[in-house]
Order: C-alpha cells, then structure tokens, then sequence
C-alpha cells in the first residue's frame, strides 16, 4: 500500500508510448475506485486500461483487443510491453496466460500488485506470479508509526483495526501501509 505502484505502471507506459512503442494496459475488474478500466494513481495521475474480470481469459481479452488493431501481413501487431495493475487480484490460470504470452509472443509483462492481504495472507494471483515470473522486484514503503519498512496492510474500519473478514475489500483510505509491529499494536 502507498508505495507507488500504479505511479510506476504508468511511468511505463508514458516511457514506451514516448518512444513510439504500443502498450496494452489491463487491470483487474474488481478494483473500480477510479472507474472500471481505469489505472489511476493518489497523486492524481491515471488512464484507461483494459478491466480483466476474474473469471475471464487473459489470452481470450488480448486477442480480442487484438483483433481491433492494425494488421501487417495478416498478423495483428503485439504491443511491445503489456502492463497489468492490480496483480494480486488474478487467478492463477490468469498469470499462467500472462507467462504464455511471454513465452509464444516475446512481449514482456510488468505485473503490479500487493504480495499479501491484510490478513497476512497471499493473494491467489500474487502466490501465482511468485512461482511463474522471471524476475521480482519489491517496491517499498514505510510505516506510518515508526518509518521502518512497511510489510503488512493494516484493514480499519470506523479507526479501529480488522483482522478477520474477507480478502476482497476494495478501499482506500481504511487500509494502512505498517510494520509487523504496529500492523499487530497500531497506534490508531
């Protein structure tokens, strides 16, 4: 939470589109805070994307999104990066269509999204993109209390803490970026 993440997707995207190149944005339909098919950041910076519901095809949405392009040869042109915003809300089968379209198309995939709930737990897709990427990399951020390193999502509600509930509960402002510690003795 609040480490930039969707901040950095769209740096991304701005820094491929820049140089010509095409990008396809997904993000997960489950998260319409800005709106559904909209990767928006707190500091105020967003754009559309294409919503991924959670029990759709990855591989069925990209050619379909697709087959509304620019043809040559009559192949349809791949972007050169696909960008997804809030990972963690994949299926497993997802990030498995997300690996095959690295491995047959040669187009690179930038997943974003939180490792674990605020349960402590993993995200399906999050457990998924843990054993199928190439490569992860942490995005950090800091404890509201102490400064330390924040490796929990701390879930409020009416400014008290909450531990038991479902995984899925989209919000913004009741979740807290802490520490082990104050995730279990916050100071709210």
């Amino acid at each position: 939470m609040n480490s930039g993440k969707s901040v950095e997707l769209l740096k991304i995207a701005h820094n491929y589109e820049e140089q010509g190149k095409r990008v396809m944005v997904l993000t997960s339909a489950l998260d319409n805070r800005s709106g559904l098919g909209v990767v928006s950041s707190r500091i105020g910076i967003g754009r559309p994307a294409t919503p991924v519901p959670q029990g759709d095809s990855i591989l069925r949405i990209v050619n379909a999104t697709l087959s509304t392009t620019t043809y040559v040869d009559g192949h349809a042109i791949w972007p050169e990066c696909i960008l997804v915003d809030e990972a963690q809300f994949l299926t497993a089968q997802q990030v498995t269509d997300l690996a095959t379209i690295v491995d047959s198309q040669d187009v690179p995939v930038i997943c974003f999204g939180l490792k674990i709930d605020f349960q402590g737990k993993l995200f399906e897709g999050s457990k998924a993109l843990f054993e199928m990427a190439d490569k992860l990399e942490e995005i950090k951020t800091v404890c509201q209390w102490c400064g330390h390193k924040a490796t929990m999502n701390l879930r409020t509600c009416e400014g008290k803490p909450v531990y038991d509930g479902d995984q899925v509960q989209i919000g913004d402002q009741e979740y807290m970026a802490a520490c082990r510690y104050h995730y279990l003795n916050p100071q709210i």
